[in-house]
């Protein structure tokens, strides 16, 4: 090993540091013996030139009041500048205490150091393009272990003759025989991914390799629970299939993560309310203008996350059917992403600003096309419902401008802007959605 270690207490260390017996002014709270205060870069490798894998802090002599963590690896000191906001580190990742950090900094040098030849080449041959959703789905052992359920067309069940045999598949094989219905739509999703702290030995999903370091070793996704390095995180592909023991709510959720869960073409909540409102609303008057009672729509969120498409919303259960509509603009209102998205939104403003007619609607088909999948579907499927609702504008007093006023701001929310810009952004806000409703036919 290039690491010096030795015994204490039965447990076997990587680091070393010399204790500094010596009283130091001004040391901080947060740092122990392993500090020596304001001393130089030779001083520091002399001290540290005894042991490989020791280390000490130092207050920097160019910079006073920035700290320095001098560690000793491959037979030459290293010098890191060493931050504390409540944890310690150096980088990106966040430690407890000074020595799990020089612990972890050590493994990571090491590795990176004996086995760079072989971490670039990682990602070349990965195993996951052997082993993807598709590969498996040929092998009849496989499917024999977890056959599809009637029941949910969205992936497999286990076997009820044999309940452990999903348990005895690796995450990477489960994922892999997952199948989507021939009738689901096959949107593109990109991962989730979130730093994570793995417990015990792991392998990444991506390459098959060894996870290393004390914390953080990679990133989990969190909609699917694919793990992976860091690294092999910029080359996965964009096939995240988001699992419902994963996705635990309904509102707030990415629109394409919500379907791909529940594979279905669009959220049940958009489905579920269009067909309440067309059934029993589309002549109430002031219908998505009138607001219903916030704590009742609050309580068809919270129907929605916790049971789902089996969430009721009949005229039993809410008679006033402007509560079902608050609760459809809730749904929009609360997208971490817009329906209509950030990345498109320029895109609708500026064709929202072209006078000629034709010349808008063209404009505006080419922007409809930056849309994800999911979010182009759901605005055709809105669309087309506000449409019909127009259709009873003298029962219920709401025309393709009106509702233009009530979902632009709702349905495209500006990116971070100055309060002008925003301001100046809603009249076009308004003229899309309205210019959207009348012309669904054309422009869908």
């Amino acid at each position: 090993s290039a690491f010096h270690t030795h015994t204490n207490n039965r447990r076997c260390k990587l680091t070393f540091s010399p204790v500094c017996w010596v009283s130091v002014d001004n040391r901080p709270k947060y740092y122990g013996r392993e500090y020596h205060g304001m001393i130089s870069r030779e001083e520091a490798d002399q001290l540290l030139s005894q042991a490989e894998g020791s280390y000490l802090i130092r207050e920097s002599q160019r910079q006073p009041g920035t700290y320095t963590l001098a560690l000793r690896f491959g037979n030459q000191t290293r010098n890191f500048r060493l931050y504390h906001d409540g944890k310690h580190f150096v980088g990106e990742k966040r430690f407890e205490s000074i020595h799990d950090l020089v612990t972890d900094g050590l493994i990571t040098l090491y590795i990176e150091t004996k086995a760079a030849e072989y971490i670039a080449k990682m990602t070349i041959n990965p195993i996951y393009e052997h082993v993807g959703y598709t590969t498996l789905n040929q092998e009849p052992t496989l499917k024999k272990l977890l056959p599809l359920s009637p029941e949910a067309p969205d992936g497999p069940a286990p076997a009820k003759d044999d309940n452990n045999a999903e348990e005895r598949l690796t995450s990477l094989v489960r994922r892999a025989t997952l199948r989507e219905s021939d009738l689901a739509p096959k949107y593109e999703k990109v991962h989730n991914f979130k730093v994570h702290t793995f417990r015990g030995p792991h392998w990444c999903e991506y390459c098959a390799n060894f996870m290393w370091g004390l914390i953080a070793q990679g990133v989990k996704c969190a909609d699917c629970g694919l793990n992976v390095h860091k690294q092999c995180s910029k080359v996965v592909p964009n096939d995240c299939q988001p699992d419902l023991r994963h996705v635990k709510k309904v509102y707030s959720c990415d629109l394409t993560t919500l379907v791909k869960a529940h594979n279905t073409k669009r959220p049940m909540v958009v489905d579920m309310c269009i067909q309440e409102l067309e059934a029993r609303g589309l002549q109430s008057e002031g219908l998505y203008r009138i607001s219903g009672f916030s704590e009742l729509i609050e309580d068809v969120k919270l129907a929605f996350d916790r049971d789902g498409e089996k969430a009721d919303i009949s005229s039993n259960a809410y008679e006033d059917i402007n509560i079902i509509s608050g609760a459809l603009k809730l749904y929009f209102r609360e997208l971490p992403i817009p329906l209509i998205t950030y990345d498109a939104h320029p895109r609708f403003i500026e064709a929202a600003k072209i006078t000629d007619a034709e010349k808008r609607l063209e404009s505006l088909h080419e922007a409809l096309k930056l849309l994800p999948p999911a979010h182009c579907e759901t605005l055709r499927y809105l669309m087309a419902h506000l449409k019909r609702v127009t259709q009873y504008e003298k029962e219920n007093l709401m025309s393709s401008e009106n509702l233009g006023i009530v979902f632009g701001p709702t349905l495209m929310r500006a990116p971070e802007l100055d309060a002008m810009t925003a301001l100046n952004d809603i009249r076009y806000q308004r003229l899309v959605v309205e210019t959207l409703i009348t012309h669904e036919d054309v422009l869908f």
